[in-house]
């Protein structure tokens, strides 16, 4: 092979090596932590990133009820849900879903950073968000991440 002629390697299915994180969301701030985990979801913390691979890493988050926002986003902040038929739609203010269900505000706004196609719904599968600090994947021994 000519030392002027070199080829950019590729990863692929076979080549990729997955690694379990795990994520403690305790005084967090949701879009901070959203768009590191995305980015690990995604593979872009490797230097074999490649975009059309899945190339990334599983991530568990606990401690998902005591997320913060910033500013006045817990007040006014809505999620919005449509069922397609007339007067289908309910919004929920930020506040009232971080009660309810405290694990489907993060899993919204990555799912929201990742891609819109096949290989972003293959992504969003290795993500695993619990709202208390017990979760059921010790058997991974997850390495702890720090943001």
């Amino acid at each position: 092979m000519s030392k002027l002629h070199f080829t950019t390697k590729h990863a692929n299915a076979a080549t990729v090596q997955r690694q379990w994180h795990i994520v403690d969301g305790t005084n967090q701030t949701v879009g901070r932590i959203s768009s590191k985990i995305a980015a690990i979801l995604r593979g872009k913390n490797k230097a074999s990133y490649t975009p059309h691979v899945d190339t990334g890493d599983y991530v568990i988050v606990i401690n998902a009820d005591k997320v913060t926002f910033s500013g006045n986003k817990l007040e006014q902040k809505s999620y919005i849900n449509f069922s397609g038929y007339p007067g289908g739609k309910k919004e929920e203010v930020a506040k009232d879903l971080l009660k309810r269900r405290p694990e489907v505000v993060l899993e919204r706004a990555i799912k929201g950073m990742l891609p819109k196609n096949k290989l972003g719904r293959k992504m969003i599968k290795k993500l695993f968000v619990y709202a208390g600090d017990q979760h059921p994947h010790t058997a991974q021994q997850p390495k702890e991440l720090k943001f």
